[in-house]
């Protein structure tokens, strides 16, 4: 473990943790929602620091990130512990786990292995990156020393100390909503009280010139109402703008929600019909592998200049300078087509075979006297 920097103290030794917009206040021994911040002697500790529980490589575009280093190769990564309690994730049994544990590896070990395996970057997700922020910094601020960029799937629910702290290493994000935005839905599915917090974060990322890209999970009978889609459909227009790429997911039964059924293909179209009717020009669908609207069309001739296939790119018709070659349009790209794209991007790493796995008792190594804690 190692102390945090995202917190500050307050009376009796309790302190008010800022990773995210909970900002839990703990008192000595107490361990805040994520499971994996705890308040030890009035200091706040990150308790997964250098415990990967999950390491994978995957193509640029399963995050979804469809117009940032298209085509490139990441490598994943995540802790146990989330800041929101989703019934549907598909990600649980990392999430949803409240034991302190994982593969010990260090920052410049993690970069070392993204290298060796031809990434060009480092994604953190599964769980909510920003409940590690201090070991995601450390892996990030060594990956941008070796030409690597970093990026977050996160839910976006983020205090602006958290922005400020991760806009040192971090070159993109995916912000992922659910059910169009609807407070009602995140209190009864995720355990927030609003979205609030979440559209103050997308402000301060838009200010700290950070990429992003939305995905919102439609969900079913209880996530997918369309005036509530175009309510959060004009808000990113008109804060993020146009040209901010959406991404509507389709939903299907994980977790806690078994019995509900897979978002009909309809509902998705009916999200995307609405996306370009508020002015959106890069609007997308997910999880529907073969669908005409996984590609990218350029907003002034209509023509197909990144066609796709699930997370695979199958053609390419933007210059070096990502304009369209049908009539010279711009199109918003940061970086530019990787020739990775043509390699096997989506495999495991067998961090078992290359690690010591531990798992620790967080609530007795937060109650030990400093004493205890040096003899050990």
């Amino acid at each position: 473990m190692k102390q945090a920097e995202l917190y500050r103290k307050l009376e009796d030794k309790r302190v008010e943790c800022l990773a995210c917009a909970r900002r839990c206040k703990l008192a000595p021994g107490q361990i805040g929602f994520c499971g994996v911040r705890g308040n030890k002697d009035g200091e706040l500790y990150l308790l997964v620091y250098g415990k990967v529980i999950a390491m994978h490589v995957d193509p640029i575009e399963k995050k979804p990130l469809s117009h940032f280093h298209p085509g490139s190769m990441v490598l994943s990564i995540a802790t146990t512990g989330c800041s929101w309690a989703c019934m549907y994730c598909q990600n649980f049994d990392i999430s949803q786990r409240r034991v302190v544990e994982g593969f010990e590896v260090s920052p410049e070990e993690i970069v070392d292995i993204a290298l060796k395996v031809g990434a060009q970057g480092i994604t953190y997700t599964y769980n909510e990156p920003s409940i590690f922020a201090e070991f995601a910094h450390d892996v990030g601020v060594a990956a941008h020393k070796r030409g690597l960029f970093n990026n977050f799937v996160s839910n976006g629910y983020l205090t602006d100390e958290a922005v400020d702290y991760l806009s040192k290493f971090l070159d993109a994000i995916t912000v992922d909503f659910k059910g169009n935005a609807d407070d009602t839905f995140a209190r009864k599915f995720i355990l927030i009280p609003s979205y609030k917090p979440v559209f103050d974060a997308l402000l301060e990322l838009k200010r700290k010139k950070i990429h992003i890209e939305i995905t919102d999970l439609v969900i079913p009978k209880v996530g997918d109402d369309l005036e509530k889609a175009r309510k959060l459909v004009r808000w990113i227009h008109d804060n993020l703008g146009p040209e901010t790429p959406i991404h509507f997911l389709r939903f299907h039964p994980d977790y806690k929600m078994m019995d509900y059924p897979w978002t009909p293909i309809e509902t998705l179209e009916k999200h995307i019909k609405i996306a370009r009717e508020e002015g959106m020009k890069y609007v997308y669908i997910g999880n529907v592998p073969g669908h005409p609207d996984e590609h990218t069309y350029c907003p002034k001739c209509g023509n197909v200049v990144i066609e796709r296939y699930g997370f695979e790119i199958v053609s390419w018709k933007l210059t070096k300078d990502n304009r369209c070659r049908f009539c010279g349009e711009k199109i918003p790209i940061v970086g530019t087509l990787h020739e990775t794209y043509k390699d096997n991007r989506f495999f495991p790493i067998p961090i078992y075979r290359l690690k010591r796995f531990e798992r620790v008792d967080a609530k007795k190594i937060l109650t030990s006297s400093k004493e205890q804690s040096k003899s050990n």
